[in-house]
């Protein structure tokens, strides 16, 4: 195992300074599949080494960082009852401020006391960064600080907070905005703010499960993919799959069975393997399969597979050669068949829980756990082989971002960039 790291570790070491400047632009990277355009990253870093530099944080958050045209972008909530939202610009080469936006809501939301507020990702394109701090709007701004635009799309309130973020398709911004007492699913033009179509997800609930305040809500940032001759916004609601179409928010296809006995939840982001799209329910909810030609309700024509009881997730996986590997969140790691929903294997990995998703790096998985170890391992149907364990110390529930040869990693305490490059 030793030699085999080393074996990927010193290739590295010679090519990182000629790496091109590839970003990191938005949540699980460019494609929003947790799939990073890099060739190669650095296996083993700890607090000591191979840190190219460190920038303390006031507040802790859980939004993921993102890079962008030579900034890095995080969020972070200036008091901890949310009143005071902020949009964090730094200098990627050396992790100083450039600017700090605020809006000032004014008003304390409830969330949970794991999931503080600021928890969204932001977006941007190299020109233009975009940021939902929830009830606290929709906001865009140059790359300089300046506001070109914000929008109040009203209040969002559950008792465990935010979680879902924007991303970016020819020239649009596209926003689950759950939950809230009014979820929906909508595109803004990245120029103006302007609302180009919004899709409202009913509510399904019954007198008897609103008077039981039955649990619902979803956490899902959308994925667009292709099918056929058309572009899929597909993004996991509380009971269902659904997939709008890009230009029109026009629902193409919905299949059901997300719901469980504990509520309507979905933590996680949708998975492509082939022409399967899956998604995991919230809590001990159910995981799905479904094939994306469908048109209509597709809950029977469509469904691949169906697992009744999982356990519950918050990080979202990655698919690999048919496999999606995906963290529980009680620190167990598994392996599932993409196009059979058969779990391959489940193995514990460290020690906490798992908040952070997957990333694939030169056929490399990367996962960061609850208490700041980037665990990094083989994509391999047959068993988990870890080849590096990374431990920062600190509480973390972001997911990395991976950009020119580097790693943003954010914890509750700091931004770390880590490089071999020193």
């Amino acid at each position: 195992m030793i030699l085999r790291m080393w074996t990927r570790l010193l290739p590295l070491l010679l090519l990182a300074s000629s790496l091109p400047a590839q970003d990191w632009p938005a949540f699980r990277g460019p494609t929003n599949d947790g799939i990073a355009p890099v060739q190669q990253a650095p296996l083993s870093w700890s607090p000591d080494s191979n840190i190219k530099w460190r920038t303390p944080l006031d507040q802790a958050g859980n939004g993921s960082p993102i890079v962008s045209n030579g900034r890095v972008f995080l969020t972070m909530p200036e008091d901890e009852g949310g009143k005071r939202r902020s949009l964090i610009c730094l200098d990627r080469k050396d992790g100083l401020p450039i600017w700090v936006r605020t809006v000032d809501f004014g008003k304390v939301m409830p969330t949970h006391d794991t999931n503080p507020h600021c928890s969204s990702t932001p977006v941007a394109d190299g020109e233009r960064v975009v940021v939902w701090h929830a009830s606290a709007g929709l906001h865009c701004y140059d790359f300089e600080g300046e506001q070109l635009w914000s929008r109040d799309l009203g209040e969002f309130t559950h008792q465990w907070g935010m979680g879902t973020s924007p991303i970016l398709h020819e020239g649009i911004v596209i926003l689950n905005t759950g939950p809230g007492p009014e979820s929906f699913v909508a595109a803004f033009d990245l120029e103006t703010g302007e609302t180009l179509w919004k899709t409202v997800e009913p509510s399904l609930l019954t007198a008897e499960q609103i008077e039981k305040k039955r649990l619902v809500g979803t956490w899902s940032t959308p994925l667009v993919h292709r099918v056929g001759d058309r572009d899929l916004v597909i993004c996991g609601q509380p009971t269902r799959i659904v997939a709008y179409d890009a230009n029109t928010g026009e629902i193409v296809w919905y299949c059901k069975g997300l719901a469980c006995d504990r509520g309507d939840l979905v933590y996680s982001s949708p998975v492509v393997v082939g022409d399967v799209c899956m998604v995991m329910g919230g809590y001990v909810g159910p995981s799905i399969g479904v094939r994306m030609d469908g048109e209509g309700d597709v809950s029977e024509s469509h469904l691949v597979w169906y697992n009744k009881d999982e356990m519950s997730n918050c990080a979202s996986g990655v698919a690999v050669d048919g496999h999606v590997y995906i963290p529980e969140m009680d620190g167990w790691l598994r392996c599932i068949d993409g196009t059979s929903g058969e779990t391959m294997w489940r193995e514990r990995i460290g020690r906490g829980q798992t908040w952070g998703s997957i990333v694939l790096v030169d056929g490399l998985l990367f996962m960061t756990n609850q208490r700041g170890t980037t665990y990094v391992f083989e994509p391999n149907p047959d068993g988990l082989e870890i080849l590096a364990e990374n431990a920062f110390g600190e509480v973390s529930n972001s997911t990395p971002a991976f950009a020119g040869g580097e790693i943003v990693l954010r914890t509750q305490e700091s931004v770390y960039c880590v490089s071999v490059d020193r």
